[in-house]
């Protein structure tokens, strides 16, 4: 559906806009060359749907719009079968002194859609973006949550047999990024192409069959979403450490990775019984425990746990400095931190457990080892409560008399 072969591409960068006249008088070099993508190669097959992440200039988005066109590569070449359209930034495309219905003609003939199409097409565009009456307000007066509604809905009517997003989706209310979520999953099912550029994690691996990961213009990896985001964690993780990092494997599709000043030891789950068990109860007490080994002297420590589901959906996640439990720890010492919750209130299901040590309120600041999946835990129905899904709420019934 999309193949993508030894792309290359590189910008000229200029200080100012007079170094370019400057270059053109005096024939002599004002600028340097930023290389965005080097040598980039892979391929999107029908019905599959592959995320990109990568720190911002990676060479993400020039990626995309080498894929849609918009830009043509210094060297290889991009090979897609049918049309492909997508939402890169929301301004492309429209015109900001056109009403919203202008801009759906306007915008669908830049998308390859014919007069007829459009017309055809017209109500239902309307309909899904549920702009109603403002359809006919010029697009200047819509908030930008508006203008994602129409983009999209334009985009995902055109009939493309491949779409390309670009953080388009992290824009708008709750109910419509799930409606458009909802959307690009039927889109997919019925054997669209999707490739998604997103820094929200969670989409990533809802969606995403494969991952690449790019860094300074080059893949640095590429496989199944856990392996690739745990990665990416990793690459902010020594960006921001101001010392040596050190990865290496856990368990079967963990990591572990830090400085290593303060190591985890174990980690262990205790049940409602206060035995360390794979099983806990819904609803019921239990706690988890971190064992640390310090090897040099540190002030200010934070312990954090984080909890996903069978998907890998972070689903809670929390630390001692969030929770304003500060503690030290001095060189070779060991000390454990417990987390208790009186009542455990996640559905029923598997789950896996996350362990960190650092400085601050996120793992990024000081990374001193952070464990991937350390633990394989399962939390069983409570027939107290019978529920489904991830969250175990408790509400109260109460039955109102009318008059």
């Amino acid at each position: 559906m999309i193949d993508v072969a030894h792309i290359s591409k590189a910008f000229r960068l200029y200080h100012s806009p007079a170094d370019r006249l400057r270059e053109i008088l005096y024939r002599r070099k004002f600028h340097r060359v930023h290389d965005a993508l080097k040598d980039v190669s892979f391929s999107v097959r029908s019905g599959e749907t592959l995320g990109i992440i990568g720190q911002n200039g990676a060479g993400k988005s020039t990626l995309l719009k080498l894929m849609m066109g918009i830009l043509l590569p210094d060297a290889g070449h991009v090979t897609l079968s049918g049309r492909i359209t997508g939402l890169l930034e929301l301004s492309t495309g429209f015109n900001q002194e056109y009403t919203g219905l202008q801009n759906i003609y306007l915008n669908g003939i830049l998308r390859g859609m014919t007069q007829a199409e459009l017309d055809a097409k017209r109500d239902a565009i309307i309909a899904f973006s549920e702009l109603g009456d403002f359809i006919d307000d010029p697009l200047k007066t819509y908030s930008t949550g508006m203008a994602m509604r129409l983009a999209f809905s334009i985009a995902i009517h055109a009939d493309p047999r491949a779409f390309v997003v670009d953080e388009a989706l992290s824009v708008g209310d709750a109910y419509f990024q799930q409606k458009c979520t909802d959307r690009i999953k039927s889109f997919r099912n019925t054997g669209g192409s999707i490739v998604l550029v997103s820094h929200d994690m969670n989409t990533v691996k809802v969606l995403c069959d494969r991952v690449i990961l790019l860094e300074q213009g080059e893949i640095r990896e590429e496989g199944e979403p856990e392996a690739v985001i745990n990665s990416y964690n990793y690459l902010l993780a020594r960006k921001t450490a101001g010392r040596e990092i050190i990865q290496k494997p856990v368990l079967e599709k963990g990591s572990s990775y830090g400085n290593f000043a303060v190591e985890i030891v174990s980690v262990a789950l205790f049940n409602e019984q206060n035995i360390d068990s794979g099983t806990v109860i819904s609803g019921k007490k239990c706690s988890i425990q971190i064992a640390l080994k310090a090897h040099e002297e540190v002030g200010a420590l934070t312990v954090g746990i984080l909890i996903r589901d069978k998907f890998g959906q972070d689903i809670f996640g929390t630390n001692t400095h969030h929770c304003k439990k500060p503690f030290a720890i001095g060189a070779n010492m060991s000390k454990v931190i417990r987390f208790e919750f009186d009542e455990f209130n996640i559905g029923s299901g598997a789950y896996t457990l996350t362990a960190a040590a650092h400085t601050g309120d996120v793992h990024l600041h000081s990374c001193y080892h952070w464990v991937d999946m350390i633990r394989a835990f399962e939390v069983l129905g409570n027939p107290e409560f019978y529920c489904i899904g991830l969250a175990r709420l408790k509400p109260s019934v109460v039955e109102l008399l009318q008059d």
